[in-house]
């Protein structure tokens, strides 16, 4: 199966993350087994990945951590979105859309 390559969507993941905290606050393994699962395997985010935007987006106010204790006592360290972060989301997808149009008038149209 082919995979995104990193570099492509590098500029996305911070999307990835946030849209994944609209809902419900969540920590690093399950994000991460998210983007996996909802991408269908086609992206697989590399823990260093994750962590270097997990501090990226909390040093810009976008998201806030916390820990709770999980079922089985360990401690995690989760994540929520900020007000700030679901404007930043907003502007990240409008980006996107303006991003695809673009990109799109450069890929030939097979038929």
């Amino acid at each position: 199966m082919t995979q995104i390559s990193s570099d492509v969507i590098r500029g996305y993941n911070d999307t990835f993350i946030l849209y994944l905290l609209l809902e419900k606050a969540s920590y690093g393994y399950e994000i991460s087994k998210s983007i996996k699962v909802l991408s269908e395997e086609k992206y697989v985010i590399k823990e260093t990945t994750l962590y270097s935007a997990f501090t990226r987006l909390e040093s810009n106010g976008y998201i806030e951590s916390f820990f709770q204790d999980a079922e089985n006592g360990k401690r995690r360290t989760y994540y929520r979105i900020t007000e700030k972060g679901l404007n930043y989301y907003h502007e990240k997808c409008q980006e996107w859309q303006l991003t695809k149009e673009v990109v799109e008038k450069f890929i030939k149209k097979e038929g």
